[in-house]
C-alpha cells in the first residue's frame, strides 16, 4: 500500500549554490555509469516525467492523466534489481496515488511545494540517504533535491535551467520513455542487467542500444 503524505505549507530551504554541469554526452546512452553504480532508489517527478505534462480535467474538477506502459515496465525491472522507486510531486491527485498502487511504489509525497524538503522527508521514510539516489525531473521545482541527490536526470523536453545542471538527459521525452531509457542505464549501472533483463528476455544490452561494452 503506497504511503501518500502531503505537505502544503513548508518553510523555504536555501540550499548551496548548483554548480552548472552542461552535459556533453552525445546521447542518452551515454549514461554516467561510474556514477550511478551505488544508486539504491529512482525519485520521480509526476507531471512533465511520469506523463507528457498534460492535465485533463472534467467538468468535475477531476483530473486524467496518461501514463507510458512501457516506463512502467522500468519501473518493475527497476524493482526487481533491488532499485526503490519513489514519487514526489507538487500536485496531489487519486490518479497519482492508483498509478503508485498499481505499480507497487510504496513511497510516494504528494503536495509538496517545496521538493527539498519533500527529500529530506523521503530520507526518513526509506532510509535511504540522498547521495543514493537518483532523481528524475523537469522543472525547476525539482532542481533543489536534484542539487542534493546522488545522480540527477531530465527528459529531453525538460526546461532549460534542468537540462543545464543534470548528470544525464534522455533522449525521449517525460510521458514517452525517459523513465524506461534511465531505469535500463540504472540497471546496467548496478550489474544487475544479467539477472534481470537477460536472464528472463535473452537480450542484452546492444539489443536495446547500449554499448556492449561501456566505459
Amino acid at each position: 500500500m503506497s504511503q501518500t503524505r502531503s505537505i502544503s505549507q513548508i518553510s523555504p530551504v536555501s540550499p548551496k549554490e548548483p554548480t552548472r554541469k552542461a552535459p556533453k554526452q552525445q546521447s542518452g546512452f551515454d549514461f554516467p555509469l561510474a556514477k550511478a553504480g551505488d544508486i539504491r532508489m529512482l525519485i520521480l517527478d509526476v507531471d512533465g516525467v511520469m506523463t507528457n505534462g498534460s492535465i485533463t480535467m472534467d467538468q468535475h474538477g477531476d483530473e486524467w492523466k496518461s501514463f507510458n506502459v512501457r516506463d512502467g515496465h522500468g519501473i518493475k525491472m527497476l524493482q526487481r534489481a533491488d532499485i526503490q522507486v519513489a514519487i514526489i510531486t507538487g500536485r496531489s491527485s487519486k490518479v497519482v496515488a492508483a498509478r503508485a498502487q498499481d505499480l507497487g511504489i510504496e513511497f510516494v509525497i504528494q503536495g509538496c511545494l517545496n521538493k527539498g524538503e519533500g527529500l529530506t522527508d523521503m530520507e526518513q521514510q526509506s532510509g535511504i540517504a540522498a547521495a543514493q539516489c537518483a532523481m528524475l525531473g523537469d522543472d525547476v521545482l525539482d532542481l533543489p533535491p536534484m542539487y542534493r541527490c546522488g545522480l540527477s536526470l531530465a527528459p529531453n523536453d525538460a526546461h532549460q535551467a534542468v537540462l543545464s545542471h543534470v548528470d544525464w538527459i534522455s533522449d525521449l521525452p517525460g510521458g514517452g520513455g525517459a523513465i524506461r531509457q534511465a531505469a535500463e542505464g540504472l540497471i546496467l549501472a548496478t550489474g544487475a542487467w544479467e539477472r534481470v533483463i537477460q536472464s528472463r528476455y535473452r537480450i542484452s544490452p546492444l539489443d536495446c542500444g547500449w554499448p556492449e561494452r561501456p566505459v
